[in-house]
């Protein structure tokens, strides 16, 4: 499992934990903040706290947030090239 690390977006850092399966967990300002998952390679989707189903509307922060992630954690098909 990949260790929590931050990513900044603007001027808000936010701290993120991997949850596997190309879920994560972000933290913002030091308090939970939002669940958000991959669903392609340009889009990522916000997770329902409640269903912990993805919710499929486009989200300008998300999509931000998790093309900061895609630039921190290397791709796996890109390990497998090397």
């Amino acid at each position: 499992m990949q260790e929590p690390f931050d990513v900044e977006v603007g001027n808000e850092t936010y701290a993120v934990f991997p949850e596997g399966n190309d879920t994560y967990t972000i933290f913002k300002n030091g308090k939970e903040y939002i669940q958000i998952m991959k669903d392609t390679s340009s889009i990522w989707l916000k997770m329902d706290y409640k269903t912990e189903l993805p919710i499929f509307e486009e989200d300008e922060e998300v999509n931000a947030i998790g093309q900061a992630i895609s630039g921190y954690v290397p791709d796996e098909e890109d390990d497998l090239e090397d």
